[in-house]
């Protein structure tokens, strides 16, 4: 497969690397010995941001400065990429090379297996279920219950499916490498910085606006993968899921969240979202879905049949429509 100049601007010329990179990270993940090796690249974006906003989050202008270092870390990320990417697309068979390091911009096998292991902890115990759920959420778990720590882990799969393979993968097939790295750099900065309290409101401002703006075409993209997903599995509501998103979807505090998590909600029959506590304070936030509030670890793992179904749609379509492409 050779990639010529016009060919590196279209679209299209991603669809191999994307199928293969979603293969890789499907099959494979990222392996514990070269994450121990190396690190992953979410934490060398996220040292590069650290250290921005050590510097620069003080003082006055902080909305300026979080501008500014925003743009910095966008400005790394495609000066690594770039340059990278046309060296591996001028190369016989480079296209392979890029399809590895975009898998690792990928984390579908580390979402399943974290969802997982929380649906395995609670049917050991409450107490399991809390320690394996506190991996993925942002929240203090000791206060959920069987149903709270089943919910946590249903919002963090739908949440991520978005977040963690979708999106990555839509800007894999736009831009390729570069595209998925950007998203990474934006996502990781707004998960870092991008939080309402005061120490970031102005200074993580750029970066949770641009992360919504980044995210959207994601989101309603999974939340209708859901949907599909449900339609073909029994005992599922792809109907359910449909007009879930269509009622809660935009009550969700997060301009993307909602769409997953209705959707996942409405397939389901269940109830997501709904009061919390963060830091023993209740916050009253919208419910997803009008299907039953108790939930256990069964509800967990029909959650992740329906993630399971979405990946394999979008790996045969990916595959299918890199053969026609080859071929063509």
């Amino acid at each position: 497969m050779n990639f010529d100049a016009p060919a590196l601007l279209l679209a299209a010329a991603t669809l191999p690397i994307a199928a293969v990179a979603l293969l890789i990270d499907r099959l494979f993940g990222y392996p514990d010995s070269l994450q121990a090796w190396l690190g992953h690249p979410v934490q060398w974006i996220g040292a590069v941001i650290g250290r921005l906003e050590g510097k620069l989050n003080t003082g006055n202008a902080r909305k300026r400065r979080g501008v500014l270092a925003l743009l910095i870390v966008i400005a790394l990320t495609l000066a690594a990429s770039v340059p990278l990417t046309l060296l591996l697309r001028g190369v016989e068979s480079g296209w392979l090379g890029e399809a590895l390091l975009a898998s690792a911009l990928l984390s579908q096998k580390s979402l399943e297996d974290h969802v997982r292991a929380v649906a395995q902890g609670l049917k050991s115990g409450i107490r399991a279920g809390r320690e394996a759920v506190r991996k993925i959420i942002g929240r203090d778990p000791h206060a959920l219950d069987k149903t709270g720590v089943a919910k946590a882990a249903l919002e963090s799969l739908a949440e991520n499916m978005s977040d963690g393979v979708v999106a990555p993968l839509f800007w894999l097939l736009i831009a390729g490498l570069p595209g998925a790295a950007l998203y990474k750099a934006i996502n990781t900065a707004d998960s870092m910085i991008g939080y309402k309290s005061n120490k970031y409101r102005a200074f993580g401002w750029a970066a949770a606006r641009t992360d919504d703006l980044v995210n959207q075409p994601a989101a309603r993209l999974t939340g209708g993968l859901i949907a599909l997903s449900a339609a073909l599995t029994p005992g599922m509501s792809g109907r359910g899921a449909l007009r879930a998103m269509a009622s809660d979807a935009r009550k969700h505090l997060s301009p993307n969240a909602g769409w997953p998590e209705a959707a996942l909600a409405g397939a389901l029959g269940v109830r997501l979202g709904g009061p919390r506590s963060y830091d023993g304070k209740k916050t009253d936030l919208a419910w997803m879905g009008e299907g039953r509030e108790k939930l256990n670890s069964e509800d967990i793992g029909a959650g992740l049949r329906l993630y399971n179904t979405g990946l394999n749609i979008v790996t045969v379509l990916l595959v299918l429509a890199s053969i026609m492409w080859w071929t063509a």
